[in-house]
Parts: C-alpha cells; structure tokens; sequence
C-alpha cells in the first residue's frame, strides 16, 4: 500500500545492513542536552556492540535541536535524525522512530538524560534471557512532586478505565524485540500511547530498576494540562468503559427511583398524604438533567474520534531527514 509508513521510505541498503541495537529518541526542545546525550550513548553502546544507530526525532521544538542532529549525523553515519513539519508529540515521535529504525533490539528512551544511557547494557542482557520486552522501572524519581503526582493520577486514571495494567514507573524507557517493533508499527491508530499499545501485545515481559537522574537542563513540557488531555485520548482509545459505567450509572438511579417512587406510593396509602418536597424535586430534575447531557457529551466524544480515525490521514508528516537516515522523501 502507498505510504505504508507515511512520508517516508526505508531505502534497501539499509534494509541489508541490520545494526544489532537501535536507540529511538523523540527530541523536543533538547538543544543543549544532545551532546552529552550522544557522547554517552555512544560509550554505553560501544559495551555491547559497535553495530548500533542512534535515531533521533525532532517535533519541532523552535530551537536549534535539529541543527545539532545534523552535526552529529554528519560526524557519525550511525546518528540518524528525521525533523516533523510540525509539532505532533512525543508518542507520534516514537511511532516514527520505531518506523524507521532497523535494529534487531529497539531501546525507547527520553532525551533529557533522566533515562539514563548507561543502563542500555543491563536492559540488553536481560532481554537475552528470553524476553522481548523488558521494561526500565525507576526508582525514586527526581521529578518535582506535583509532576509525581500527576503521573501517578494518570495511571491509575488509564489503569482502571483502560483495563490496561500500565506500570507508573516504568515510562517510555524500555527495549524491545523486533518483532515487538514490527506488531507496533501495523497499529495505525491516530491516538498514540507507546506504553499501553506495547502492553496490549502481549510479548513475554520483564522489567529491572534503574537508577532515575534529574533533567539534565530546563523543565518538563508535561503540563497537567497536558497529561489530562492524554488520559482521555488514551482511555477513549483503549475502552468503552467509561461509556459501560455510565450505563451503570443509569441503571442504578433508575432503580433508586423506583424504590423511592414505592416508598412515597407506600406512605400514601398508608398515611394519607404525601411528601412535600419541591426543593429536591428540582435538585433531582437538574443532576439527572446534567448526567444524561454528560453521557450525551461522552457520546459525542467516541463518535468525534471515531470520525477522526475514518479521515486516514497520516500519523505524522517528515520535514526533513539526516542524509544519513537512508530514507526517501516523496
């Protein structure tokens, strides 16, 4: 099919030259951490093979990240780098590198250096014990304590509503099989969340601690603002569970209803007289009002993303590659 993978198309020598491991990393805003970034991974790296590349992916941050990719492609052939046309997110940035890398083992890693490169080796050798993910779980994390909290309230947001077990502490920083690689890579969805499409697979997983650094320069652009809109993008894409337990929901004040509607009916009879109350009748008339406008809402909300996913469009569109990404640009 054209464009299986969008805007771009693996050329076959580099489909004849298969590097041991690949390194995917969305870069976003990492203009002056990807020196160091390079410089470590490379020594990292260099401890398990010399067969390795480095893939990285700017989402168009506004500063001159991909600049330094270019540098580092033109001095190593192994540093591959692919700039968007836009913004479109880190999960989107993931996706494209996992289109485009060749490795028989696929790390995923952030870019500000608080997923350390020096645990590679470790993550590598337990995948050789016959797992084909094994996820990098952090210890005490050096993020601000409201960043902590927001993560944590994600989670267990997406664990309960998603049906999915997703591990908080573990984040994007993992390695993979390839054919880990090569299941993510048919799932076109247009809502993205690396972690809970890696989980749905199912492949024999593992996970090992790591140490968690502090970001190497400036702060995390994860705003709460932000993980809201990611949770109910992900729980919408994952589950129709909120939608089950809205219907839940109806059918218990329903049956709340009936039993109340009995008792008034009962008390009538008995007693001669009913309950005044126009103050709860009016309560009642605008929360049942405000549900059923909130299920309607929720509605409209899977019917809008399922209109989103009919369009077809591309996940991402690529601006520009490294010469060395050994990729064609329609």
């Amino acid at each position: 099919m054209k464009n299986a993978f969008n805007d771009l198309r693996p050329t076959t020598d580099r489909l004849d030259s298969r590097p041991l491991i690949s390194v995917v990393i969305p870069v976003y805003k990492a203009e002056t951490m990807l020196d160091e970034l390079y410089r470590r991974l490379r020594l990292a790296l260099e401890t398990v093979s010399t067969s390795f590349e480095i893939v990285l992916v700017e989402d168009c941050g506004g500063d001159n990240s991909w600049g330094v990719i270019e540098r580092l492609a033109a001095a190593d052939p192994r540093v591959h780098g692919l700039q968007f046309s836009r913004n479109f997110g880190q999960h989107y940035g993931i996706t494209a590198g996992l289109d485009h890398c060749r490795g028989e083992w696929v790390v995923v890693m952030d870019c500000d250096l608080q997923d350390q490169p020096e645990e590679i080796p470790r993550l590598y050798a337990k995948a050789q014990e016959g797992f084909d993910v094994v996820l990098a779980l952090r210890g005490p994390r050096k993020d601000p304590l409201l960043k902590r909290f927001n993560s944590w309230l994600f989670y267990r947001l997406f664990s309960y509503l998603a049906d999915i077990d997703v591990d908080g502490d573990s984040g994007n920083y993992r390695i993979m099989s390839r054919r880990v690689v090569k299941n993510f890579t048919r799932m076109r969805e247009q809502l993205r969340f690396f972690g809970g499409q890696v989980q749905w697979m199912g492949f024999p997983t593992s996970a090992i601690q790591v140490q968690h650094s502090e970001r190497f320069d400036g702060s995390s652009t994860y705003t709460f603002k932000k993980l809201l809109k990611l949770a109910t993008d992900t729980i919408i894409a994952y589950s129709d569970k909120p939608l089950r337990l809205a219907v839940r929901a109806g059918f218990a004040m329903t049956a709340m209803s009936i039993c109340f509607g009995s008792y008034i009916l009962a008390r009538s009879l008995w007693h001669g007289s009913s309950i005044p109350g126009w103050s709860s009748l009016i309560v009642s008339v605008y929360f049942l009002g405000g549900l059923i406008i909130g299920i309607l809402g929720m509605i409209g909300v899977y019917l809008g993303k399922t209109f989103d996913e009919s369009k077809k469009r591309p996940l991402y569109i690529v601006r520009r590659a490294t010469d060395s990404a050994g990729v064609e640009l329609d």
